[in-house]
């Protein structure tokens, strides 16, 4: 029997170390096991919990029926669409805990695929994305080139000095699109991996609040940042927070009139950190609040581009948000202004 243990035990060990998830159920389908690779993805709390909450799929679920029923080993592709896309190759097999015939576990090995999978989608969507939005950019600096070249700019120094400034913008909207596009790619494609170091949000908002300072400044906007002295301790990506407030920021600055307030706010409750940014801007139509965070998506897009915007700002914050298992709302009134706040899980 104490060799049995020990076998088993070798065993664990061997599971423990894969990079691959792996989940070994009991007969009523509750984790009895689960290695580091599974932890690390589906938290600390999975020992005991039973799988239908951890990987919400029927097909999953079937399988594993029918791998206790039949003894059987089963192969099969999973999506998982909530809270967030992963996709797994998942492989089921019968496995005995004890010597008692009654008793009887699957082992489940996960293999994911999920950035495969985005890769995939993402190189067909990155083309079809950047050819739309580049061709109105594109054509301006062509038209300003042919006529600084061969029309009828091409002797008129003053001329040209008009032309060289709307070609400069053009080209800065193009970098910055580009640049947007290259980071909301990078995202969606590790959105599955969840961020693990412990960091502190009034940290990353007061960093953020004085980077900003200057556009802040210029459009004569106050920031009144309401943050106590407490620690906000959370865990996450740093350069990726820092992203979410530089977005959330400018984006209250570029929908603000002069001599308005944007209202900064963190507060504990009891397993959660909410943030909390509210402008007195011109606010969101409801019939578009479902939208906006899409990429592309631009309630006003002669304001958007005029401001800068690429259409890509609310959609990069979505997905970070989604990276941190947080969650965001959006509360807005057109006329008064827009609240975003977003609900950090605690350490």
């Amino acid at each position: 029997m104490s060799s049995d243990i020990k076998i088993k035990d070798q065993k664990m060990i061997f599971l423990d170390e894969m990079m691959d998830q792996v989940i070994i159920l009991d007969k009523f389908k509750n984790v009895f096991f689960a290695n580091k690779s599974a932890v690390a993805r589906f938290g600390n709390d999975i020992i005991g919990k039973n799988i239908s909450l951890i990987l919400r799929d029927a097909n999953l679920l079937e399988s594993i029926d029918l791998a206790i029923q039949d003894k059987s080993s089963q192969v099969l592709d999973v999506e998982i669409k909530l809270p967030i896309f992963q996709f797994y190759n998942v492989n089921i097999i019968p496995e005995s805990l004890n010597e008692s015939e009654d008793e009887h576990s699957v082992i489940i090995f996960l293999k994911d695929l999920t950035e495969i999978y985005k890769t995939q989608q993402f190189k067909s969507d990155f083309v079809a994305n950047v050819s739309h939005e580049l061709r109105t950019p594109l054509q301006s600096i062509k038209l300003g080139l042919e006529t600084i070249n061969d029309g009828h700019a091409s002797n008129d120094f003053e001329m040209q000095k008009k032309f060289l400034p709307i070609m400069m913008q053009q080209t800065e909207r193009m970098e910055n699109l580009i640049n947007d596009l290259l980071s909301l790619s990078k995202i969606e494609l590790q959105e599955h991996i969840r961020p693990t170091t412990e960091l502190d949000l009034k940290e990353i908002i007061t960093h953020v609040i004085k980077l900003n300072l200057e556009l802040v400044k210029k459009k004569k906007i106050k920031i009144e940042n309401n943050i106590t002295d407490d620690a906000y301790k959370i865990s996450g990506d740093r350069n990726r927070l820092i992203e979410i407030f530089t977005n959330l920021i400018d984006n209250a600055c570029k929908y603000s009139d002069s001599d308005t307030v944007i209202k900064i706010s963190l507060v504990k409750k009891m397993d959660t950190i909410l943030f909390s940014i509210k402008d007195q801007g011109v606010g969101i139509p409801k019939k578009y609040l479902s939208r906006i965070t899409e990429r592309f998506f631009r309630v006003d897009p002669a304001r958007s581009k005029d401001a800068g915007g690429t259409g890509l700002g609310l959609a990069i914050v979505k997905h970070i948000v989604n990276q941190h298992r947080a969650t965001m709302d959006i509360i807005s009134t057109e006329g008064k202004g827009t609240e975003f706040t977003i609900e950090f899980p605690k350490v």
